[in-house]
């Protein structure tokens, strides 16, 4: 890629690209940086397809293409960013291909035949929605590579008995494998957001729930955290006839919050959930 393209800072400032609050915009302006956060989705390898979202000035785009990405598909929405892209694009040297797209409203699976790696500064506005879409997705999914706020982060790699931890969590890891990859200091954005961010890195399981089991697994972890500090004796009643006795029959205590259970415990409970309503 040659390297006789403005800065990221200079693009901005030659396409107006002042962040827009309703867009959750906040761009990142160090190379260095994005090129870290592009890092984390190595290897890029030629079975899957490559996508960033919400792109904005490039400055993430350009890490994922010195990182070596072949083809790159990039999706935005902002008008003015589209235009800030074009001389990159034709700087990749048919490496990167711009769309012009919402990521809420988009088919992933239309995407590409190949599995998709994504690589995103996530709009902070929007991020959790685009996660689960994704969990709901995750066959077309060969891996994740995300920016949240810490605070999100934290939930989707927490632990059962913390107070992170809750369904979100659940959802997360039963279908994903996470762990967060580094922090970043509102110092590292334009404009300087008031939180600091977390690069969180996923990997498809092996196995995941499907089907029933996986739709009996979003009905039972809504019951079982509308209210949170209730015993799950209380807050199972409504989706079993006796609550207490499938958790002693599943050798869970009858006194359990719904934050003391593992994602395996939930596999079980939603297990025992299926059997009942069949």
């Amino acid at each position: 890629m040659p390297y006789d393209l403005p800065t990221i800072s200079e693009t901005i400032a030659e396409f107006d690209l002042a962040a827009k609050k309703s867009l959750g915009q906040n761009f990142i302006l160090d190379l260095n940086i994005t090129k870290k956060i592009a890092r984390q989705g190595l290897p890029y390898r030629d079975d899957e397809t490559l996508v960033e979202i919400g792109p904005g000035p490039g400055a993430l785009t350009r890490g994922i293409l010195l990182n070596g990405a072949q083809k790159l598909i990039a999706l935005e929405k902002d008008q003015r960013c589209l235009a800030a892209l074009e001389p990159l694009q034709r700087a990749s040297q048919g490496r990167l291909f711009v769309q012009e797209a919402d990521a809420l409203e988009i088919n992933f699976s239309e995407i590409s035949s190949k599995p998709l790696k994504i690589i995103s500064n996530l709009p902070y506005n929007i991020s959790t929605q685009l996660l689960i879409k994704w969990i709901e997705g995750v066959e077309h999914i060969s891996g994740l590579v995300l920016m949240f706020q810490k605070e999100v982060a934290l939930r989707l790699v927490a632990d059962p008995r913390t107070k992170s931890y809750g369904r979100l969590s659940i959802l997360t890891q039963l279908r994903f494998q996470a762990h967060i990859a580094f922090d970043l200091p509102p110092s590292a954005f334009k404009p300087a957001p008031k939180v600091t961010s977390s690069i969180v890195v996923f990997k498809p399981r092996a196995s995941y729930p499907t089907d029933d089991l996986w739709e009996a697994v979003k009905t039972v972890t809504q019951g079982a955290f509308a209210q949170r500090r209730k015993m799950l004796r209380k807050t199972l009643y409504p989706l079993f006839s006796d609550p207490t006795a499938t958790l002693i029959a599943l050798n869970l205590s009858s006194t359990a919050r719904a934050e003391e259970l593992s994602p395996d415990d939930f596999i079980r409970l939603s297990q025992a959930y299926l059997k009942e309503t069949r």
